[in-house]
């Protein structure tokens, strides 16, 4: 999509038209992965059960996802349920599954007036059936869409990604000798997707939780002290223009190192 056309779409003087004008969209990063937090801080400073912290997220999710299809985001990853979460309470979690589909079905025509294409990361199997048919048929129905890969981490754990991978080369009878990096990528859940190269976290805090481990490698990585039911379009502009703004060096160095220096 164009500057002009994004322009189009953004309240003329508002923060987030100022933001787009500034961005290169010859260097948008191809993979956004966000770690969505902040929920139940959000309620409690409300006086509100952490429920209506999950509530108040969907907003959040609806703007990211719409506003990183508008900006020309190629792939955009969630977190959003991860294997450690079952240790919350029982209503919380089933508050947590009725609003993702809930999502699903109030979604399911933007997802295709957008050409988005739905896609699940994390262990399915273990999830309820009638959580397993939502997901399922939100990919389906989507599945022939071109434009923007929209990744939900449901049950998702980057260590259990990991052992998982290790299983299915074991399985497939993988030679030790013949195994590399890119070999190993094609049986994580993400296989044939760029990696990560904007991890945005909300909420302040600095860790990664357990979240794309393999494949934020080089990541670069936001943080902002936002919480998630505040997180708007201006906070992602700000992120991607921070993102332009670093020096990616993989490892290495752009300039030779001056003794002295």
């Amino acid at each position: 999509m164009s500057l002009d056309q994004i322009l189009a779409v953004l309240p003329s003087g508002s923060a987030e038209e100022a933001l787009a004008r500034q961005i290169d969209f010859d260097r948008l990063p191809a993979h956004v992965a966000v770690i969505m937090d902040g929920n139940g801080r959000w309620a409690a400073q409300r006086h509100l059960p952490r429920v209506e912290g999950h509530r108040a997220g969907i907003e959040s999710v609806r703007e990211v996802v719409e506003g990183s299809a508008r900006l020309g985001i190629q792939v955009l990853t969630l977190y959003a349920f991860s294997v450690e979460n079952w240790k919350r309470p029982a209503t919380e979690v089933s508050t947590l599954m009725g609003l993702l589909k809930r999502y699903l079905r109030s979604e399911l025509n933007t997802l295709l007036r957008n050409d988005i294409r739905f896609h699940v990361i994390g262990r399915q199997e273990e999830l309820a059936g009638d959580v397993r048919r939502e997901l399922a048929d939100a990919e389906a129905k989507t599945a022939a869409n071109a434009g923007m890969l929209f990744n939900i981490a449901l049950n998702y754990g980057g260590r259990a990604e990991i052992v998982e991978a290790a299983k299915k080369l074991i399985a497939e009878g993988a030679d030790a000798e013949s195994l590399d990096e890119q070999r190993f990528s094609q049986f994580l859940y993400t296989a044939g997707q760029p990696d990560p190269d904007l991890l945005i976290r909300t909420s302040g805090e600095m860790r990664v939780s357990n979240f794309l481990l393999w494949q934020i490698a080089y990541a670069e990585i936001w943080v902002t002290d936002t919480l998630w039911p505040d997180f708007r379009k201006r906070h992602l502009l700000e992120a991607i223009l921070a993102y332009q703004k670093r020096e990616r060096r993989y490892g290495g160095i752009k300039h030779p190192a001056v003794a002295g220096r």
